[in-house]
This record gives C-alpha cells, structure tokens and sequence, in this order.
C-alpha cells in the first residue's frame, strides 16, 4: 500500500513493550478504498502494539462518526463509531491473513500496514440499517418524511376498509339457521290472522 505509508508499522526499531500509535481518519482515507458510502469523516485511532520476541499483538479503539444518508428520509448525519479490534501477528514462512484475528507475515518483514484492518473495522462498525437520529426521536423536519406518514395513513385506513368489507361478507355468506326461518314463518302467519279478523 504504497499510498498509505503513514500506516505502516515499523516493529524491528522498537523495544520489547508496549508503543502507541495514533491516526486520525478522514474521507480521503476511504477514498483510496474507493469507498463512497461515507460523505465525511472523523475517526481517531489508538493502536496499541506489545512486541515480544516472538509475535506481535495490536489493539484498536475507534472513536469518531461518519456521515452517511438516512435509509428513510436520505438526510445526512454523523453516524458515532465506538469500535475495538485485536490482532496477533505471528512469523511464519510466508504471509497469510486468512483469520480476522491472526495475520501471519514472513519472517523477513520488517513493518506491517494496518490500513486494512482500521478500513474494515470502520466500516463494519455502522450499522446496515442507517436511521437519522431525527427519525427515531421525532425531532427531523423532513418532506420525504411527510410522505412517508402521509402513505401510513392511507395503508391503515385502507386495511380498516378492507376489514370491515371481510366483516360484511362473512356476514351474508353466514347460514341462517333454519329454525329462525320456521320462527319467521309463524309470525308472518300470525299477523295475517290478525289483520283479518
């Protein structure tokens, strides 16, 4: 990653211990991913490396936002980011970064980038449902939003109606008992007799 060289770690310099690095992340940095799900940026990095003699172990902690479009009303909001990672690095005969959590480098290394690993934490961190605060506290002025109701409203008087016509029909498809028929008769006759006499 010839273009992200700030992120590179160099381990043979360092002592045997704990050493602190940190990075401040903005939109350019994802723009090198060709990532543009994020308008804007502002994530710090706190990447802690304990050397030993034979592996090396990094933690990550995220903090920050990154603004993205609201998935209902495409508002844009600064989405926090509070995230940790750990990885091992190991030595091996040749490199392999197939686990999450354990990347192996050649023994002739002498740094490792952690563009990568700061990428995919970051973005993993949001979550795939994007609601604008606004949304959920009722708080956000918006004209999609209005229509958005307006719609729920029309969608809930139209299952009113439709339930009701249910109703009506189970209503008339509804057998009589034909008992009631009997009683009826009787006093259809009945008021025949009286009107006559």
């Amino acid at each position: 990653m010839k273009d992200l060289k700030e992120f590179d770690i160099s381990f043979i310099g360092l002592k045997e211990g704990i050493h602190q690095f940190e990075y401040t992340i903005d939109k350019k940095f994802f723009d090198f991913f060709n990532y543009d799900e994020f308008y804007d940026s502002n994530v710090k990095v706190l990447v802690s490396l304990l050397k030993n003699t034979t592996i090396l172990e990094l933690d990550f902690a995220f903090s920050g936002w990154v603004e993205v479009a609201c998935d209902l009303t495409t508002e844009l909001f600064h989405q926090p980011i509070e995230t940790n990672i750990h990885l091992i690095v190991k030595f091996g005969d040749e490199f392999n970064d197939e686990n999450e959590e354990l990347l192996i480098i050649p023994f002739s290394e002498s740094k490792i980038n952690v563009a990568q690993y700061i990428y995919e934490a970051i973005v993993l961190a949001v979550p795939l449902k994007r609601i604008h605060p606004g949304v959920i506290d009722g708080s956000l002025q918006s004209e999609v939003l209005e229509k958005l109701k307006e719609f729920e409203i029309r969608a809930e008087d139209e299952e009113g109606d439709q339930e009701e016509e249910k109703q009506q029909e189970e209503n008339k498809n509804r057998e009589i008992d034909p008992r009631w028929n009997k009683l009826k008769n009787i006093l259809i006759e009945k008021n025949k007799s009286n009107g006559t006499s």
